[in-house]
């Protein structure tokens, strides 16, 4: 049907129909953007076209285009069913290759809808700006099917949000300009079958001044002390700075609050005028002055109502807020006990369920909910960043968060947590440690701590005083996708880093939180995440995470809960429990999740260890708990979690609190109790005093200090595993050809969570590749990723090879991933190692399986996961720094062999924890009789609690062996080697040095 012909059609159907939408006689003619009579075909980008989305395979919809007799418009229209356990929808995306579409000529869009009446909300999306339709901003509203049979819906512009949750490329300019369209999508309901059928979307009516110009204030909060004058700003401001061209008014009043009028406050109302003609960012002043009584008293809000005309109003009614006064929570001066008893003697039921409530950023689409449900804390998953994602954004985001808890009527303070895990690894821009894997190679507790400090500065720097670090799990099983959080496999060695906690914290007894550069830390995950069993997980595809460790009792003492014994004792603020279950062998309760395992919570963690901090749930794992969400809240809070991380769920968690209290079935001594321990940690830290960013550190993120500190740790993690003939250190004169996947990828370098959850390969986080460090450090290099460069004439080859960034379950072995290198990788590695001498580094978060490749390489490197300084892996490869890292796990010959840890009975790995070369470094000779005396020096310097020497004396004798093996090393070699670092690493030196005779002896 020709265009014309649809517009005769249309003013017949507006005449016939009475539910038909009349056409106001000055509004432009309508823009047709789909008619469904075949004309848009179902394509996807690059391309115009319509096509369909989903959570999984299961999710898109089916799409047709169907013949109607009772079309609102042609014979045709868009039809389709769907069945959503997830989300879905389709969308019409106009075409990347040609220019974008100018909408600003309209009110709104609409379209023909067929209801089915079922009360369900359908999101309708428009795209604006960016470079085409799936990389644009979303602007999103909603309409109701709750009507039957055919209905024009009209969505005017200035009903569409700005959509907070996500952004395909994190937001543009936050404008809706209108100018540049890209298209529209539609979100069908989830959750029930249904058909759907649409038709006729087109643009309508004349443009309203209100989408281009809008009236703001200030701050949604306006806190101001008793006494004083509040004012709140209100700023008149148009799309493209365009002055008005209509007058704007704005009627105010103060309304009815908690504070009394006239006795709290002065009523004040009135009207202001924005003249046509007034230059947008224009701004008036609104003045509401506040009385002083002398009572103590919590905070009381003045709501301030405004009326807007001709322009958009602003999206909530600013409050001003008398603060709280008087009260002896507020006195500083005071025991923190004390405070935390007077302030929660005063709390209600509700307000001490909001602070046991964690709750996601990107949940809050209604930010005024932290006020409503008087939450206690908020976080950032992996990924979830303010835009843009610099530390000014951070800072600027949680203090508007932060604003909204003075609304409250005891101004609690948030406190906001992120996964801080190796460095502020969501800020861009941040500097990014090697992960716990290559800390713990580096065998030095105080480069672990000073790690830990630059992550602490860096992170309180942009406003967060919370992170959830460090991974104190003892890996038992390299199959597992967390194996690179872990330090080791050894519990000594998980012990030994534990300094990280002080250069998280401070010291132990709390004194230091309230620093700008230190922050609250988190031990996880308690407990036994490290030793889940290989098939037990029943969670997706994962293979080992969450799945069930089973152990003995002394088992689960000896190993997994040593590290936390020592977390409680460094201090720790907060603990985080494991998703994982844990079945102890003989206690007759099977595999239990560990958030419900009030034993070991409350039992073991609270109780005989003497925690005194608070316990945080993992992301949404109380949803993995047996029966009804109820049950799910019973279970964990009377388990001794004292806060849920519920990103989503936080209205669900608070109402479901809140009655199983009232009902009995969680006493409110226990929520006493969990409360008592939040807020002593938010008065430690400082927070309500100083509740907002205290950025004076900001301009350290990222600097050359930091970076050294990144750099030294990447340097000494590197673990020299071969050295034939004194391969490294490389010298400069050698001309050297450097191959391989993972040579020039700062994003396989960095690993996962490195600013998304999971990671991404590429170019992703500012920082120096190996490739770059090699060629900063002056080498004569030539690099040919994929080893297709001839390769005649080169004294050396570096081959990087290795992993791409996955994390927690997603990288299991058996869920997509393996231990042995890709195809790539192995092509890179025979053709360079087959044309000359060749050194492999492979960069992975755990031992890769090199097979009878292991012959044909000269020199052998575990860098693990360096972070962004690749100049410290240079440092070691051209002798800047020595070689002196050491396997913090067994690498394996093969596969089957897993798992296989230090101090197993079978014991025949290709490596043996502990094992590293060195370079630069005088390497003792001598046999038995070396051996011999260094044990009784040994032995003796653990009488008089020498450390230092016993431990420099463990270690010439480690050399010495070495040495003497020459490369061949077998069970009866690997084995007393071993046992001989675990016997360094609990101080028994004497005996660590004995062991090592016995591996000299079987050498």
């Amino acid at each position: 049907m020709r265009r014309t012909a649809l517009l005769a059609s249309a003013a017949l159907l507006a005449g016939l129909l009475p539910w038909a939408t009349a056409q106001a006689a000055d509004d432009p003619a309508p823009a047709p953007v789909d008619r469904f009579e075949g004309e848009v075909p179902f394509a996807a980008q690059p391309a115009e076209g319509i096509f369909t989305w989903g959570g999984d395979t299961d999710d898109p919809p089916t799409l047709r285009l169907a013949d109607r007799a009772d079309a609102p418009e042609g014979g045709k229209v868009l039809a389709g069913s769907y069945d959503i356990s997830g989300y879905g929808g389709f969308t019409h995306d106009f075409a990347a290759t040609a220019p974008a579409h100018d909408w600003s000529a309209h009110r709104g869009i609409r379209f023909w809808w067929d209801g089915r009446n079922n009360g369900r909300k359908i999101p309708f999306e428009i795209k604006d700006g960016g470079a085409n339709g799936e990389a644009s901003e979303l602007w999103t509203t909603s309409f109701t099917d709750d009507f039957t049979g055919w209905k024009r819906i009209e969505l005017p512009f200035t009903d569409f949000t700005y959509r907070t949750d996500y952004q395909p490329v994190g937001g543009i300019d936050h404008v809706l300009g209108l100018k540049e369209m890209w298209g529209y999508a539609l979100t069908l309901p989830a959750g029930t079958k249904g058909d759907f059928a649409l038709d006729d979307v087109e643009l309508y009516g004349t443009p309203d001044q209100a989408l281009t110009a809008s009236v703001t204030t200030d701050a949604p909060v306006h806190p101001v002390k008793e006494g004083a004058t509040a004012k709140v700003e209100v700023t008149m401001a148009t799309t493209g700075a365009q002055p008005l061209t209509a007058p704007v008014t704005v009627t105010y009043a103060t309304a009815d609050g908690t504070a009394t009028s006239g006795q709290d406050y002065t009523p004040v109302s009135g009207t202001l005028t924005f003249p046509a003609g007034t230059a947008s960012g224009a701004t008036r002043t609104i003045a509401v002055p506040t009385r002083r009584d002398r009572a103590a008293e919590p905070a009381e809000t003045i709501p301030l109502k405004l009326d807007v005309t001709g322009a958009k109003a602003p999206a909530e009614t600013p409050q001003i807020v008398v603060d709280a006064n008087g009260l002896p929570y507020l006195d500083k001066r005071l025991p923190i006990r004390k405070r935390v008893a007077d302030l929660l003697g005063r709390m209600s039921l509700a307000e001490k369920a909001g602070q046991m409530t964690q709750a996601e950023r990107g949940a809050m689409t209604r930010p005024g909910d932290i006020a409503a449900y008087d939450l206690g804390s908020l976080l950032s998953g992996g990924g979830s960043t303010p835009t843009p994602n610099t530390p000014g954004a951070w800072a600027k985001m949680i203090d508007a968060f932060q604003l909204r808890t003075q609304a409250t009527r005891f101004q609690i303070p948030l406190i906001y947590g992120v996964d801080a895990v190796h460095g502020h690894n969501n800020l861009s821009g941040a500097t990014v440690m090697p992960h716990n894997i290559g800390i713990g190679a580096t065998r030095d507790p105080r480069l672990a701590e000073r790690t830990g400090a630059v992550t602490a500065a860096e992170v309180r720097a942009t406003g967060v005083p919370w992170d959830f670090a460090p991974c104190l799990c003892v890996s038992r099983d390299e199959r597992w996708g967390r194996a690179y959080e872990s330090f080791g496999e050894d519990p000594a060695l998980v012990d030994s880093m534990e300094t990280v906690i002080q250069g998280l914290q401070g010291r132990a007894n709390g004194k230091d939180l309230d620093r700008a550069d230190k922050v609250l830390a988190t031990a996880k995950h308690f407990l036994g995440d490290g030793g889940t069993a290989y098939g037990s997980s029943t969670t997706g595809t994962y293979t080992l995470d969450q799945g069930v460790t089973k152990v003995t009792r002394q088992q689960l003492e000896d190993i997994h809960l040593a590290p936390f014994r020592e977390a409680v004792d460094r201090g720790i603020g907060t603990v985080m429990p494991s998703y994982s279950s844990l079945d102890i062998v003989g206690d007759g309760k099977g595999a239990v999740k560990m958030h419900a395992r009030g034993d070991m919570i409350n039992g073991v963690l609270k109780d005989r260890l003497g925690f005194d901090g608070f316990v945080i749930s993992d992301w949404n794992a109380i949803d993995q708990l047996p029966g009804d969400y109820a049950a799910h809240v019973r279970t964990s809070v009377n388990a001794g979690l004292d806060m849920m991380m519920v990103p989503y769920g936080y209205k669900d968690f608070t109402a479901t609190l809140v009655d199983e209290v009232k009902a009995g079935r969680i006493s409110e001594a226990r929520v006493d109790d969990a409360v008592s321990r939040i807020l002593t940690k938010k008065f430690q830290l400082g927070l309500f005093e100083h509740p907002y960013a205290d950025t004076r550190g900001a301009a350290a993120i990222g600097s050359a200090a930091h970076r050294a500190v990144a750099r030294q740790a990447a340097a000494e993690s590197q673990v020299l595993l071969k050295n034939t003939g004194g391969l490294l250190p490389l010298k400069k004169r050698q001309k050297v050809y450097v191959a391989g996947s993972n040579a020039d990828d700062i994003g396989n370098q960095t690993g996962g969570w490195t600013l998304t959850w999971q990671g991404a390969s590429g170019d992703t986080v500012p920082g120096t590749t190996i490739l770059q460090g090699l060629r900063r450090a002056g080498g004569d290099v030539t690099y040919s990723k994929d080893a297709s460069a001839p390769a005649g004439g080169y004294d050396v080859g570096v081959v990087v090879v290795g992993e791409t960034p996955y994390a927690e379950g997603v990288g299991d072995v058996g869920n997509g991933h393996s231990l042995s290198l890709s195809a790539a990788d192995q092509a890179a590695v025979d053709k360079v190692c087959a044309a000359m001498k060749c050194v492999v580094l492979t960069v992975s978060g755990r031992p890769q399986l090199l097979g009878d490749r292991l012959g044909e390489i000269d020199a052998l490197v575990a860098s693990w996961l360096p972070g962004t300084e690749g100049d410290g892996v240079a440092d070691v490869l051209y002798g800047r720094r020595p070689f002196t890292g050491q396997l913090p796990v067994t690498w394996p010959k093969s596969q089957a062999q897993l798992p296989i840890n230090v101090g197993d009975t079978a014991y025949d790995p290709q490596f043996p924890y502990g094992w590293g070369l060195t370079t630069l470094t005088h390497v003792p000779r001598g046999g038995t009789a070396a051996l011999r005396d260094l044990g009784a020096r040994a032995a003796a310097a653990e009488r008089h609690g020498d450390d230092r020497t016993g431990r420099a004396l463990v270690t010439r004798a480690r050399l010495l062996v070495q040495r003497h093996t020459d490369g061949h090393i077998t069970a009866a070699v690997a084995k007393p080697f071993a046992d001989a670092d675990h016997l360094l690493l609990t101080g028994r030196y004497g005996k660590a040095v004995q062991k090592l005779t016995d591996a000299y002896r079987a050498a």
